[in-house]
Parts: C-alpha cells; sequence; structure tokens
C-alpha cells in the first residue's frame, strides 16, 4: 500500500475516506467555516477542503465527480476532473458548478468529490514525419459507433 502524507490545514478538515473496501476513489470532504454555502444555479463555486497532499513523485491526484452528487444534485467539478501534481502543496479546492435549475446546499463535511492517485509515464515526444497506420484512422467523435 502506498502512504501518502497529509497535512490538516483545519481542524475540522476530514481525512479521505473509502465508501468500500473495493473504492478507487477517496471521498473528499467540504471544510466550511459556515454551517453551510449556496451554489445558484450556473454558478461556480470553490469549496475548500481543509487538506494538502503530498503526492508521490510519479503519481497524480485527480479529483472526479462523485456520481451521486453529480446525477442527484447537477453538481461537478467544473474542470470535469482536477489534476493534482505531484509537486503541488496548496490546499485542494473542488471547483463545482451546478448545472441543474435549483440552488443546492453544500453542509460542512458534506462529501463532494473524489481523489483517485495513479500512477504516470514520463514520456518524450519523438517527432515523425509520419504514423503507423491503423484500421480506424483519424476517424473520431463517433467514427466506432455512439
Amino acid at each position: 500500500m502506498l502512504e501518502v502524507n497529509l497535512k490538516k490545514l483545519n481542524n475540522n478538515a476530514v481525512v479521505p475516506t473509502k465508501g468500500s473496501d473495493y473504492s478507487a476513489g477517496y471521498d473528499l470532504y467540504a471544510c466550511l467555516d459556515e454551517e453551510f454555502i449556496l451554489i445558484k444555479p450556473g454558478e461556480v463555486v470553490k469549496v475548500p477542503t481543509g487538506i494538502a497532499v503530498e503526492i508521490p513523485n510519479g503519481y497524480v491526484g485527480l479529483i472526479f465527480a462523485r456520481s451521486g452528487l453529480a446525477i442527484n444534485k447537477n453538481l461537478a467539478p467544473v474542470n470535469k476532473v482536477g489534476v493534482c501534481d505531484s509537486d503541488y502543496r496548496g490546499e485542494y479546492l473542488v471547483a463545482l458548478l451546478n448545472s441543474g435549475k435549483e440552488e443546492v446546499k453544500i453542509k460542512n463535511k458534506d462529501r463532494i468529490a473524489q481523489l483517485v492517485i495513479v500512477p504516470i509515464l514520463s514520456v518524450k515526444f519523438k517527432e515523425v514525419a509520419s504514423l503507423t497506420e491503423t484500421k480506424r484512422g483519424e476517424g473520431g467523435f463517433g467514427s466506432t459507433g455512439i
């Protein structure tokens, strides 16, 4: 098991947890100074988590929507997937977009997103005159079916 350093920046912060033994993501929790915040339709609000994480070199932290929050409350990260690089040491903020028609209340310690830590590959791009051919070729955006 990979050990990852985490620093609470606020005493009320919650250490990320998994919903089940086989969950890929660790739930991130809102860490608010007030009881709740309201996110109006079409509004983006940066919700603090009260934590900073030291992602090990060779890994990246990816912040994804929680499916229940996205489906039931129309709240998801505005950038779809947040990228937390291994050299970032600041507070994890989740910029939530309310894509629904009603305002949504986020209470202190609500689960707001999930963090998945994955290994990354370092690559060196090599410029070439042509690429190998495939059956698919340049077909994209639905070219293999809907």
